[in-house]
């Protein structure tokens, strides 16, 4: 029987894994009078979780932030890199492909608007190096499976575009 509001099938709920991923954001950047104004308190934070060490982050540097420190924005377009590279070599390493290298210069765009703003798209340019010349077609259409994997690009509301370049070691 499938859930009226869901579409979900009973059976599916059962077999859905449940993930939670929780994280703390702590503002360190008080100077002493708070939010007292707009430009009297830094957007110094960290983000941290369970295990891995914090990660120093602050506002995009053109809404005052900290360009030293990562901001959301870029934790977003890597959040979305991590996981297609992830989905990628997993399916890679299932069909047979043997990449023995792979960078992504990933770069998401945000649109600043009157109530607020909101990323436009994000677009991945992973390099991929394989072991064979007879691997770089399935390697090439692997990416779009990859999409298809990701968790990430699967729950945003924009655009992740890609634009795979394969080559043979």
């Amino acid at each position: 029987m499938t859930h009226p509001h869901t579409g979900t099938s009973k059976e599916d709920l059962r077999m859905t894994r449940l993930h939670t991923y929780p994280t703390v954001v702590t503002w360190t950047g008080n100077k002493g009078t708070g939010t007292s104004g707009y430009r009297d308190y830094s957007r110094d934070h960290e983000l941290s979780a369970d295990g891995p060490p914090a990660i120093l982050s602050s506002s995009d540097p053109a809404f005052r932030g900290d360009p030293s420190r990562w901001n959301p924005e870029q934790l977003l377009v890597g959040s979305l890199s991590q996981c297609h590279m992830l989905s990628y070599l997993h399916l890679c390493a299932v069909a047979g492909v043997v990449v023995t290298e792979y960078v992504d210069r990933a770069v998401g765009t945000m649109a600043e608007t009157a109530d607020g703003g909101h990323f436009t798209e994000v677009v991945l340019r992973p390099e991929v190096t394989v072991a064979a010349p007879e691997m770089t077609e399935t390697a090439i259409r692997l990416h779009a499976d990859a999409h298809k994997a990701c968790f990430i690009a699967s729950s945003v509301n924009f655009p992740v575009r890609h634009e795979p370049a394969v080559r043979t070691a």
